[in-house]
């Protein structure tokens, strides 16, 4: 019996059921690539889900924390506060143009900072709504699955979830859903399920994660922004997955040239260490009163250090540029492909967080989970670590690390066009 095998069977015995994953149990890894316990090397398209944009186990990532640990791990911000937490913010604030001076606050998860944000724009409007949009996901606690726009498997059998939340059509050009109509769908919220004087909030991803690396048009941002100045609505931008130079710029609604009221980050921004931050309009930011806002280990000391080298990192090796290179490549693969295969019915994305969508016969209406599923498991019997993604089950995200070598991606795309190929010639033939 492998190692693997053995592990897979301790943790059907000891890990709840309901923490899915991958049978791949890693033994360690190094930038874009890692190996598992008994020995098999992976290249992975995944970084994590968008964390190690930086690679695993960045030099200058991993030495920032090493300093970090001989001096202390932790005192809690409201106990001891430290100079490196300051320094992130002040970084931050710098680094995200809202149109204002901006204040931030580090956390640790990326719901984490989802539920401040929502609390930060009740608390500056004194009002309980938020609209969020279908497709949309925000987290996995009460309230990010409130948020959430995709029922299974974060929603189901959970409830009840908190209320004054809504959602709106999230426009997808594949799926005929265009911007005239999302934002006709948002409209009829706000006249007949919730006055525009009683939402605090639009929360909305630039670049959808789970429900398929959607971009939302920039015409779409710039009308919710409009909306949102006319009622006195925050529009806050949940960036956790599309930030951290992945789409080719810092933050994902760059693209758009629409400013936020406030930005939610996380997963790139600890380059593999748990943190995240809400970053905004010091005016909204400091609505609410003293110690309404925070946590125990909010802004650790050496995910804090983490994250100041994190952005070091991108600053130096250019990484947004790096994002563009990557999914240029990326995308030129799949386009070939796309070419020989009708199944591979849409390739978007922004800078390298690219995604491809699975249909039968090259009809939009018919999604195809299974050839995603089959895809995806190709893959890692070939060496790549793939994700699948999408309201409909039938998307294969890529989300290789920024630091990734030519040589590594050159293989890695070959090995998944492999993949592509012979799951694509098996579903055919049956």
């Amino acid at each position: 019996m492998s190692h693997n095998t053995a592990l897979e069977a301790r943790r059907r015995s000891a890990v709840s059921r309901g923490v899915a994953g991958k049978s791949i149990y890693v033994d360690h890894a190094k930038n874009a690539e890692l190996w598992d316990v008994d020995g098999t090397r992976f290249i992975d398209f995944t970084a994590g889900i968008a964390v190690t944009n930086t690679g695993h186990c960045h030099p200058k990532v991993m030495e920032a924390v090493a300093k970090q640990a001989d001096l202390f791990t932790h005192t809690c911000f409201h106990v001891g506060p430290s100079e490196g937490y300051v320094q992130l913010c002040e970084r931050l604030n710098d680094l995200i143009d809202t149109g204002a001076p901006n204040k931030s606050l580090c956390l640790t998860t990326g719901v984490e900072a989802v539920e401040n944000a929502i609390k930060i724009a009740r608390s500056a409007t004194g009002r309980p709504g938020v609209i969020a949009f279908g497709g949309a996901f925000h987290g996995r606690t009460a309230m990010g699955m409130a948020l959430t726009g995709k029922a299974k498997p974060y929603k189901t059998s959970f409830g009840p979830l908190p209320g004054d939340i809504y959602h709106a059509p999230f426009p997808n050009e594949y799926l005929g859903i265009s911007v005239d109509e999302a934002i006709r769908g948002l409209e009829l919220i706000l006249a007949s399920d919730i006055a525009p004087d009683d939402v605090a909030a639009f929360i909305v991803e630039p670049v959808q994660g789970e429900g398929g690396f959607v971009v939302a048009p920039p015409a779409f941002l710039k009308a919710l922004r409009t909306i949102a100045d006319q009622h006195g609505i925050v529009l806050i931008m949940d960036e956790v997955q599309g930030g951290m130079a992945r789409t080719g710029r810092m933050l994902s609604g760059e693209h758009s040239g629409v400013k936020p009221d406030l930005v939610t980050l996380a997963k790139g921004l600890g380059g593999g260490l748990p943190i995240s931050a809400v970053v905004g309009r010091a005016d909204l930011v400091d609505a609410p009163h003293a110690g309404g806002l925070g946590g125990t280990y909010a802004g650790n000391p050496l995910a804090v250090a983490a994250a100041n080298a994190v952005l070091d990192v991108i600053n130096e090796e250019d990484l947004c540029a790096r994002a563009d290179a990557i999914g240029t490549r990326l995308k030129d693969a799949l386009t070939q492909m796309a070419g020989d295969y009708r199944e591979i019915g849409d390739i978007r994305g922004l800078g390298a967080m690219v995604a491809f969508e699975l249909v039968e016969d090259g009809d939009p209406s018919r999604a195809s989970p299974e050839l995603c599923n089959a895809i995806v498991a190709e893959a890692q019997k070939r060496g790549v670590i793939l994700l699948s993604c999408g309201t409909r089950y039938n998307v294969v995200r890529l989300l290789p690390a920024l630091t990734i070598e030519d040589d590594t991606l050159d293989e890695g795309i070959s090995i998944m066009c492999a993949s592509i190929t012979a799951a694509l010639d098996a579903h055919k033939s049956k």
